[in-house]
């Protein structure tokens, strides 16, 4: 139960807004806020997992969560969204070690229903329950819990935070700059111009802002400064003073949709600083990827789905020979084969 309850605390610092959540020492505030929180019930048997994978050894003693930043800044957090933002969280519940893995939203792959596009659109299709679905599906995993956030959301818990600290190169100011006055349209509020490059502390939408930048190192790169993003929310949150916590957790709580049971966080009490980031990383990575022009639109295609899914084991549970189910290795030839014809060279 020690154990469960740990893994909720991180699940739910992990996820931005999550990263406050972490220390749960006020109950009556706590409580206040997860009366906001957007709580889904996703029966078991909704979410799709190999047998193979629910027997595993090797995943013993790690928990999974998916963490999902949604295309919208006031859009509905459980369905009829894109997932813009995929990363798989997986705890070492022993250790207390934390590794990132996002999955790149253009990446085309099976959607949990044996239906194939670009992944970011099983959340759109079928809710959380059909993207934990399309990430057990393709690569193993046990998952069976998530944190979605908006984001408005994102903004709102930096801001409480007092910002984060974060690196902008000098070919990023414009996008940001840009991005900031979409969404602060979109919003119906202002904006504060990032004038300089440079290692600064930023407020909420630059935070977010800077997240959406795509047209420098296409998704890859995006995805990179929203694990940097991440980071750097949690070495705030670590940093803080509870009151300064508990008001995150109360803005917060408003924006977010999780399967995380409530009553367990209201009665938790933990510390932040128990958990430790150490490791991140993208798939598919450059050598397994190739792109394609396909009726989904242009997309990113592994080119072997089962040694990325290896890769992916390798790097969270430190399996260096893991062997992929058989239906993994399924949907692997129905990838090859339904992209080889439009692969661009």
């Amino acid at each position: 139960m020690r154990k469960r309850l740990k893994f909720i605390i991180i699940g739910v610092e992990l996820f931005v807004l999550v990263a406050v959540a972490g220390i749960m020492f006020n109950v009556v505030h706590l409580t206040s806020a997860t009366e906001g929180v957007t709580k889904v019930e996703i029966p078991e048997e909704e979410v799709r997992i190999q047998e193979e994978v629910k027997e595993s050894v090797e995943m013993k003693g790690y928990r999974n969560i998916a963490l999902f930043g949604l295309d919208s800044t006031v859009g509905e957090l459980t369905k009829n969204t894109r997932s813009d933002t995929i990363i798989i969280a997986s705890v070492n519940l022993d250790t207390g070690e934390i590794k990132l893995m996002s999955v790149y939203r253009d990446t085309y792959l099976n959607l949990g229903d044996d239906t194939y596009s670009k992944c970011n659109a099983a959340y759109a299709k079928g809710g959380p329950q059909q993207a934990i679905s399309m990430l057990n599906a393709n690569f193993d995993l046990d998952i069976t819990d998530f944190v979605a956030i908006g984001f408005e959301g994102l903004k709102e818990v930096i801001d409480v935070l007092g910002g984060i600290y974060i690196e902008i190169d000098e070919d990023e100011l414009p996008y940001v700059n840009g991005y900031q006055l979409s969404m602060a349209v979109d919003m119906g509020i202002g904006y504060t111009e990032v004038t300089e490059a440079g290692y600064q502390l930023v407020d909420g939408l630059q935070a977010v802002a800077y997240c959406r930048i795509r047209a420098i190192g296409n998704d890859f790169s995006r995805t990179a400064r929203q694990r940097e993003v991440l980071m750097a929310i949690m070495d705030a949150a670590q940093q803080t003073d509870p009151a300064t916590l508990t008001k995150a957790v109360n803005v917060g709580a408003q924006y977010i949709a999780t399967s995380v049971d409530l009553e367990d966080m209201v009665e938790l009490a933990g510390q932040i600083t128990d958990y430790y980031i150490t490791d991140e990383g993208g798939v598919p990575t450059a050598d397994q990827r190739v792109f394609a022009d396909l009726s989904c639109g242009d997309s990113i295609v592994t080119t072997d789905l089962t040694a990325t899914a290896s890769y992916v084991h390798q790097v969270l549970f430190g399996q260096t020979d893991y062997e992929v189910s058989a239906n993994l290795q399924s949907i692997s030839d129905i990838i090859a084969e339904n992209t080889a014809p439009y692969i661009r060279n």
